[in-house]
C-alpha cells in the first residue's frame, strides 16, 4: 500500500491549525483534511459509526485504533470520490494524530514531509483566540475558562509528545502569534523550499 505524502499542521487548541489547514487544501495539489470532519460526517449506521457512539455515548474517549480506522475510511471516501488524489495530491492533516499512540498506528499509513508547529507560548493569547472564536464560530465550549484550560492540559499532556515521535529534523516551528498571511507564507516558503 502507497504512504499518503503528508504535511502535519500541529498546534495548540487555538493556535490556527485549522486556518492554515484551509489555506493549503485551497491550492491545487494539496487536499486539507482535518479530523474534526471525521466525526462530523460520521455515519452511526455503519459498525465503525456504532462503534464510535457507544464510547462517545458513555462520555469515553475512542480508542486510538477505532479513530484511525475512522480516518481511514474517510480519506478512502474522498479518494473513491476522486477528491483526494493521493497519487498526485499532498495530504493536509489537522488534528490528527492527537497523541503518540495514533502517531504510532499511521506510521504505515502515512509518509510524513514536515511538521508545521504552529507554537503559542503565551496561553493568555491562546484563551484570547479561543474566545474570539466561540463567538464568531458559535463555539460555545471555547468560551469556558475552565474548559479552555482543561483542553490546554490535555493538549501538553497527551498530543505535544507527538512532537518528540517525529522528532526534531521533521518539525518546524513556527510563531503562531504572526497574522495568518505570514504563518502560511512561512509554510509554504518551507514546502518550496524542498
Amino acid at each position: 500500500m502507497m504512504k499518503y505524502s503528508t504535511y502535519l499542521i500541529f498546534g495548540a487548541p487555538g493556535s490556527g491549525k485549522g486556518t492554515q489547514g484551509k489555506i493549503l487544501g485551497a491550492i491545487p495539489r494539496f487536499f486539507h483534511f482535518s479530523c474534526g470532519d471525521v466525526f462530523r460526517a460520521l455515519d452511526t449506521r455503519t459498525p465503525l459509526g456504532q462503534a464510535f457512539m457507544e464510547y462517545s455515548s458513555r462520555g469515553e474517549l475512542v480508542p486510538d485504533d477505532l479513530t484511525v480506522r475512522l480516518w481511514q475510511a474517510r480519506i478512502a471516501d474522498m479518494v473513491r470520490s476522486h477528491h483526494f488524489k493521493p497519487d498526485i495530491d499532498s495530504l493536509v492533516l489537522d488534528g490528527i494524530p492527537r497523541n503518540v499512540g495514533q502517531a504510532r498506528i499511521m506510521d504505515s499509513i502515512i509518509d510524513v514531509k514536515k511538521v508545521f508547529h504552529l507554537d503559542c507560548p503565551d496561553r493568555s493569547a491562546l484563551i484570547n483566540r479561543l474566545k474570539k472564536r466561540a463567538l464568531k464560530e458559535n463555539r460555545f465550549d471555547d468560551a469556558n475558562d475552565e474548559v479552555i484550560r482543561r483542553r490546554l492540559v490535555t493538549y501538553d499532556s497527551e498530543s505535544k509528545p507527538v512532537l518528540q515521535h517525529y522528532g526534531a529534523r521533521q518539525i518546524r516551528e513556527i510563531d503562531a502569534t504572526q497574522p495568518p498571511v505570514e504563518v502560511a507564507f512561512e509554510i509554504l516558503r518551507e514546502i518550496l523550499s524542498k
